[in-house]
């Protein structure tokens, strides 16, 4: 065999990495990476294609393809798909289990010292600080993604009636897939891998709500009486299975569920769950590992956080293989487009109503203003203004309460 042959060999056959060096890596990435999927991403980037020189970078480049065109939190998928290619089946739910647990051992730890001591004024003063510059994380979330999102005037409509249509009460869901397929029909063409990708959200999707309607329709009612820790899997496997676009989008279908219609959470008790998401590293989703302590303890958070992830591991399953269609997909594409368009139209209207709970008062507001500057002029770390967040609204408590 000549060299240029071992040297195609080498690179067309990617190099078997160990169970152990991909689960060293991964619960490294999932206990230091702050600042959202954007960031995770980029840590991921450099640790596989720059150190380890596991993947090319062409080769990466087409995972995160994919990842934009399946549901679920991106980052996650991306560690499953590398794990994937790196150590085959076992590869996948090591690299996957790995980044999620340490966020969702902390994140749990922060939901038992939340439910035990959350009405204390130094955990009122740490929240009453951090939800204002939470409030500016998202407004710089939403600058940062409406300038890649919102690509032509006609997507610029499609967020507008999306918003407009949201704040007047239509479903979430509806709106995310009537997005993407007024904008992707626009193509002449449907290829394959768009119709896989649709049928497996559509089949995901459809049990849960219908399960989950008929169970809750009886007991809608007040005071949380509809409560199971059956009934919160259902919903979070839902939401991990038909959710695109950023982990904020989920802000948007807790509300609409937990909050306005069964009530199993508060207003406040979710702007909380935001702020532990934010301060802790790893993947936004275990918001609901926080959210599941908070309604069901211990087993609550378990159940919580498999119901969301477990949809991630089955996407990236099913779709690695068809990885070349998919980003060579224009329907697909389109399709994406659509969705991105309404995810950030989502993001804008739960970010209103979410403000509402923390500016409340010239202090909050005021915070939220300096936060938002120095993230859009400076863009400094929102890890840093999470922490200065937590020792100013820690320091003005204490005065003005």
């Amino acid at each position: 065999m000549t060299e240029a042959k071992k040297s195609e060999a080498t690179t067309s056959t990617p190099k078997r990495t160990s169970l152990t060096e991909l689960a060293r890596l991964f619960l490294k990435l999932g206990t230091i990476a702050f600042g959202g999927p954007a960031a995770h991403i980029a840590m991921m980037e450099d640790e596989v294609v720059r150190r380890r020189r596991w993947l090319t970078r062409e080769e990466f480049v087409d995972l995160l393809g994919a990842t934009n065109l399946i549901p679920g939190p991106n980052s996650t998928e991306m560690a499953i798909h590398i794990g994937h290619r790196q150590a085959g089946w076992p590869g996948l739910v090591i690299a996957g289990s790995c980044f999620i647990l340490p966020a969702a051992l902390i994140v749990t730890a922060f939901a038992w010292s939340y439910v035990r001591y959350g009405s204390l004024p130094q955990v009122s003063g740490i929240l009453y600080g951090v939800k204002p510059v939470i409030i500016a994380v998202v407004l710089q979330a939403l600058w940062r993604l409406g300038r890649s999102a919102i690509k032509t005037p006609w997507l610029a409509i499609i967020a507008l009636v999306v918003a407009v249509l949201n704040f007047f009460g239509v479903n979430e869901l509806l709106l995310l897939l009537a997005a993407g397929m007024v904008v992707g029909f626009g193509k002449k063409f449907i290829e394959r891998i768009k119709e896989a990708t649709h049928n497996l959200s559509a089949f995901f999707s459809a049990i849960p709500l219908a399960v989950v309607g008929q169970t809750a329709t009886s007991s809608d009612l007040t005071n949380g009486a509809a409560f199971g820790l059956w009934h919160l899997f259902l919903f979070f496997l839902k939401v991990g299975a038909v959710l695109y676009g950023s982990g904020y989008v989920l802000l948007a279908f807790i509300r609409a569920d937990l909050v306005e219609r069964w009530r199993w959470l508060s207003e406040s008790q979710l702007l909380d769950a935001v702020a532990v998401g934010q301060v802790t590293p790893g993947p936004v989703f275990t918001t609901a590992t926080f959210i599941g302590y908070v309604l069901g303890g211990g087993m609550g958070a378990l159940i919580a956080t498999v119901g969301i992830f477990l949809p991630a591991f089955f996407f990236v399953a099913v779709s690695g293989p068809l990885v070349p269609r998919l980003r060579q997909s224009k329907i697909a594409s389109a399709f994406l487009d659509g969705v991105n368009a309404a995810s950030l139209a989502l993001m804008v209207v739960v970010t209103y109503q979410l403000g509402g709970a923390a500016l409340v008062d010239i202090p909050t507001l005021a915070l939220a203003i300096l936060s938002a500057g120095l993230l859009l002029r400076f863009r400094v770390n929102s890890a840093w203004l999470v922490l200065g967040g937590t020792i100013i609204g820690w320091l003005l408590y204490g005065r003005l309460g």
